[in-house]
């Protein structure tokens, strides 16, 4: 995913510098070339709420920074948070987030280790998984402690609360608790490096602060730039639908990439692949060179030269996609409700696909459905070619 790691020889002021080199943040500087002096295995720490079932590109950059210190011998705890994702990270946000259903941080958190091992070495010397509901599940008497080492106005300092603060939009205590639970995180595994991307420094130096209220050795925090997501304008994010997952086909995975906009090529190939487009390429070359290295990551050299010569078939030469699947419909009237088609089709919701359909995003055999209509006659559908969007394809057989 970059450079090759330093030499076996090399000093900890090399390895610091190598492992900082394409951070935004490596605090208190000096730290970690002291911590690596020391010769000892280190613990580096990174913790991910399972707010959503999938990992997506964003959080590859950071995972891809763990595996380099997993390369030079250290060892990762890795802490799905679900206890905190029950609390919801304010970090970047300008309302307060929505609660979550606790039966769905679980089955996502169930997803996140095996998505996480797409990037991290799976070794028990190099890697330690944890979920924190294991110490945060705590007595009043031992939250009061934790709460004692922050104030009020320590909190305020933080920019997405002063600017909601100074708005007069609420701020709920949970929020509040949120960096507080994390910094305990770092105390309950003994972090000597924490990790996150840069709308996490003030929690990762926050947890410096309790780790010191506890008597531990502080940690040395280190953040990565935000990968901005395929809109080109804000961060990678699913609630902002401008996210590629590491789970999504190599057809999505591979298409999605080429709809990311030339001024952001720099930022990717830095962040993902540890190098810079080839100046030779034109930047369409260098977005399929891109496409193709991230499905071949994620899926394997094969399934990414098929993935591009579905792309090519379906967007270049325009022709079918050689794989239709067939969604069969019951013969059980003159018209068929597209809204219903479309979610036996594509497991969507009714409501989203009468959205699509009004919005113009539905096709028939290349023809686009006019917007508003939801039922069409049976025999203009049978046998036809769905389209969902630019890349979701169904072949209907009424049956």
């Amino acid at each position: 995913m970059g450079q090759s790691t330093p030499p076996p020889n090399a000093t900890a002021a090399e390895q610091a510098a190598w492992l900082a080199r394409n951070t935004v943040d490596s605090l208190p500087q000096g730290g970690l070339e002291s911590k690596l002096a020391g010769g000892r295995r280190l613990r580096v720490k990174l913790g991910i709420d399972p707010t959503a079932p999938d990992i997506h590109l964003g959080f590859t950059v950071v995972l891809g920074k763990l595996r380099e210190f997993q390369d030079l011998g250290h060892k990762v705890v890795l802490i799905i948070g679900d206890y905190t994702a029950r609390v919801g990270d304010p970090s970047g946000r300008d309302s307060t987030r929505p609660v979550l259903d606790p039966a769905q941080i679980d089955a996502n958190a169930a997803s996140f280790r095996e998505q996480a091992l797409k990037i991290l070495r799976d070794d028990s010397d190099l890697l330690e998984v944890r979920f924190n509901g294991e110490w945060l599940d705590m007595s009043m008497s031992d939250l009061f402690t934790l709460m004692r080492t922050a104030t009020v106005g320590q909190m305020l300092e933080r920019d997405d609360f002063a600017k909601r603060y100074t708005a007069n939009q609420p701020i709920s205590m949970l929020e509040l608790l949120y960096p507080l639970l994390q910094g305990y995180d770092s105390v309950a595994v003994l972090a000597d490096v924490e990790l996150g991307a840069t709308d996490q420094k003030f929690n990762l130096l926050l947890g410096r602060d309790v780790q010191r209220a506890y008597g531990q050795p502080e940690q040395v925090i280190m953040t990565l730039p935000l990968l901005i997501g395929t809109d080109g304008v804000r961060k990678m994010s699913k609630s902002y639908g401008n996210y590629i997952g590491v789970t999504e086909s190599p057809e999505e995975i591979y298409g999605k990439t080429l709809s990311v906009p030339d001024a952001q090529l720099e930022n990717w190939y830095s962040l993902l692949l540890g190098r810079g487009p080839d100046p030779a390429q034109s930047p369409r070359d260098a977005k399929r060179a891109l496409a193709r290295e991230l499905v071949e990551r994620f899926h394997g050299a094969e399934a990414a030269a098929a993935a591009e010569e579905h792309f090519d078939r379906v967007f270049v030469r325009r022709e079918w996609p050689e794989d239709i699947e067939t969604v069969t419909w019951p013969a059980n009237g003159e018209l068929v409700h597209l809204p219903a088609l479309l979610a036996r089709a594509f497991g969507v919701s009714t409501s989203e696909g009468r959205r699509t359909l009004a919005q113009g995003g539905v096709k028939i055999d290349g023809e686009p459905v006019a917007p508003g209509a939801l039922d069409l006659p049976a025999d203009q559908v049978n046998g036809r070619v769905l389209q969902l969007g630019k890349r979701r394809f169904a072949r209907v057989a009424i049956t």
